[in-house]
């Protein structure tokens, strides 16, 4: 995927600013990560939760893949809060 497209959705691009992940960052998790939940009925496209690390710090990127143009689209990225997801930031906590 390293050649893929990538799209950032200005939601995207505005939470990487504010929380200073770089676009290496998200194609490095895009490449390596481990897609943690996928979210087959979204619309336009399906769309998948991913987690991965850069710097040693855990994120999650929310990505849409339009295999027909071959591009991903990346949706959101955070930083997922450790009161809210398990030890390994792959399940949310039980409410």
């Amino acid at each position: 995927m390293s050649d893929t497209k990538l799209i950032f959705r200005t939601h995207a691009l505005r939470r990487m600013f504010e929380r200073d992940v770089r676009i290496q960052d998200i194609r490095d998790i895009i490449d390596n990560g481990e897609i943690i939940k996928n979210y087959d009925d979204d619309m336009p496209y399906p769309s998948k939760l991913i987690l991965g690390y850069a710097g040693g710090r855990p994120l999650h990127i929310v990505a849409a893949e339009n295999e027909q143009d071959g591009e991903i689209i990346i949706i959101t990225v955070y930083e997922p809060d450790a009161d809210k997801w398990d030890a390994g930031y792959r399940r949310r906590k039980k409410e």
